[in-house]
């Protein structure tokens, strides 16, 4: 006769025993995406995906001190190096996933309806009585990429006075759907993931360093590999797709 605790234990399904935890750090900018692909992947595996997302450079800083990330997502290839060279991980735990676009967005509610970003009086007379809200130029890729944009245009000196940094790209897009600022430079997938800014430039790809996502292994689980096979599979990519990020990332090299 089966003791209650035997016949307990039959009782539950045996892949809850083989249940591995996967802790997933990764940029916000990639929020929406990345728990979708965790629902879908989650749905065919027994494997748990704990997600914690953030800025690259904080996310980056918080693994070196010894947050217990097993995946790393960032929104740079910076931010991946700074961590492979930290830790001395080998470049072969790089994949690339997906690419963005940088864009100029305003809130919704704004009368305008072109700009020359071009012009600088034109940039000096949005931001006159209000700022632009961008990353941190310092630290944070979106903020980054921004300012090489800026540069590039030859506007940087007369904006960066202008400038209201944040930690992430959400929380840029946040103040520009609040109206608490005239314009923003986020990526081109937030802006689409809200009716509450307009898009009023997508900036050419050649004024800043090309946008990567590279995920990092970082740890010998064994379901790390399987989550990375999927995000890279035909069902990952549309999923990415989906949310405005490009994934033909086959003929892309991480920049050692």
């Amino acid at each position: 006769m089966k003791s209650a605790f035997s016949l307990l234990l039959l009782s539950f399904s045996p892949s809850l025993f083989a249940q591995e935890t996967l802790h997933l750090y990764a940029a916000s900018s990639m929020t929406n995406a990345v728990n979708e692909l965790i629902k879908h992947y989650q749905a065919s595996h027994t494997t748990r995906v704990v997600p914690v997302f953030g800025g690259s450079s904080s996310l980056a800083r918080q693994i070196e001190r010894g947050a217990p990330a097993d995946l790393f997502l960032a929104a740079s290839d910076d931010w991946a190096r700074y961590l492979i060279d930290k830790q001395n991980i080998g470049s072969e735990h790089v994949t690339l996933i997906a690419g963005n676009r940088v864009v100029l967005i305003q809130p919704a509610t704004s009368s305008s309806a072109s700009f020359d970003v071009n012009d600088r009086q034109q940039w000096q007379q949005r931001l006159a009585q209000s700022r632009l809200a961008v990353g941190n130029t310092d630290a944070v890729p979106v903020g980054i990429y921004a300012q090489q944009v800026l540069s590039s245009l030859g506007v940087w000196d007369e904006v960066r006075s202008y400038l209201a940094p944040t930690n992430n790209a959400r929380s840029a897009l946040a103040l520009v759907e609040r109206g608490e600022v005239a314009l923003g430079m986020v990526y081109q997938t937030d802006a689409q993931s809200t009716d509450k800014v307009t898009t009023l430039t997508v900036f050419d790809d050649s004024l800043h360093d090309t946008i990567h996502y590279p995920l990092l292994r970082l740890s010998d689980k064994s379901n790390n590999q399987t989550f990375i096979d999927y995000v890279t599979s035909p069902a990952g990519k549309s999923i990415l797709a989906r949310y405005g990020f490009t994934t033909d990332m086959e003929h892309e090299q991480f920049a050692q």
